[in-house]
């Protein structure tokens, strides 16, 4: 009877805490206020600006989850390549596998923070015009792997098939 009773009083006790003192909330407040008045703030998923729009994250997604959106205002980022399109990624496809990310030459040639990235894309400071030019080194293997994704966005449908 003694337990059943200090069971029942840390339990009163407990739920007092969550009423009053909000104890154990996950969410602030005013991320509280923003979900009731439906105007919660998505964070950025894609850094257009750094963004060199080279559709390999597109390609690689393997659930199409990104789409690559036309620009209004194509970019020249260099004199032989030009900015046309950049991703948008479905948040309801999207499985969070980091694909996108570690696809992205940013990253993966350069080593500088993703340009897309499915949970948050993060404050980015990268000027691409820089890592352009610069040379990188890359094997024939893995540079004719790239290729592939960058030129072909039926890869991993055909590799799903058996193709």
């Amino acid at each position: 009877m003694r337990n059943l009773i200090r069971i029942a009083l840390e339990g009163a006790f407990t739920n007092f805490k969550r009423i009053f003192f909000a104890a154990d909330r996950v969410t602030d407040m005013e991320l509280r206020r923003q979900i009731s008045t439906l105007s919660v703030e998505v964070d950025d998923r894609v850094d257009e600006k750094a963004c060199i729009g080279c559709s390999g994250c597109a390609n690689v997604c393997p659930t199409g989850a990104i789409e690559m959106k036309p620009l209004a205002n194509p970019v020249t980022l260099t004199e032989n390549w030009t900015k046309d399109k950049v991703p948008e990624i479905n948040l309801e496809k999207c499985v969070v596998c980091y694909y996108c990310h570690d696809f992205c030459p940013i990253f993966s040639l350069y080593g500088q923070k993703g340009t897309v990235h499915p949970s948050c894309v993060g404050d980015q400071e990268v000027e691409i015009s820089e890592f352009l030019d610069q040379p990188f080194k890359i094997s024939d293997a893995k540079l004719k792997v790239i290729a592939q994704y960058l030129s072909d966005n039926t890869v991993l449908k055909n590799r799903e098939e058996g193709d």
